[in-house]
């Protein structure tokens, strides 16, 4: 283990396993519980899929139906929170973002890279959250002009490592993510 002093290296870290979720669907990083508030004020968390980090402009993008309850909320409040649990290196990463929709023309070339057995997650009819008479009295047809990329801009970053002496460190993307030690 490097210096665990060494800010910079602990943002590393969790970099490293945010990007590694982004590109590999077995890496716990890859499922983050995403949080948003509802219009009438109520936590709400899902979890959802991370699709892509880019560290050097501080964003993760997630996947999802236009009409999902996530987007009403953002449509209010442009504001979440993501969370995720790395179990083997005993971290745990919170970000908070300010969220950008993007759909239509904008989202063709991420559309392209969908899976066509994934394609049905954009569509289902009636729209997720409606009651419906019995279990399955709902259809999946894929609907192009349903998908969104929620554009992540993290606006700051919240490590703790569990061990025998916790360590727990906040980054800022306002202080260019230099990084402070906080107590766990």
């Amino acid at each position: 283990m490097s210096d665990p002093n060494d800010l910079a290296a602990f943002l590393h870290l969790a970099w490293q396993h945010i990007q590694r979720g982004s590109a590999d669907s077995r890496h716990p990083a890859r499922y983050p519980t995403f949080g948003t508030v509802s219009p009438d004020g109520k936590p709400q968390l899902r979890t959802v899929a991370l699709r892509r980090a880019q560290r050097s402009d501080g964003i993760v993008e997630v996947h999802t139906d236009i009409v999902t309850p996530k987007v009403t909320a953002l449509r209010k409040n442009p504001h979440a929170s993501l969370h995720i649990w790395v179990p083997r290196a005993d971290l745990q990463i919170r970000m908070n973002a300010r969220v950008e929709i993007l759909t239509g023309p904008a989202v063709q070339a991420e559309w392209e890279k969908v899976p066509e057995a994934s394609c049905i997650s954009y569509g289902t009819l009636p729209d997720p959250g409606t009651p419906i008479d019995h279990v399955h009295a709902y259809e999946k047809p894929p609907n192009r002009n349903r998908f969104a990329v929620l554009r992540c801009h993290l606006t700051d970053l919240d490590l703790v490592q569990l061990g025998e002496k916790h360590r727990r460190a906040l980054y800022k993307a306002r202080d260019d993510w230099a990084g402070t030690w906080t107590a766990p």
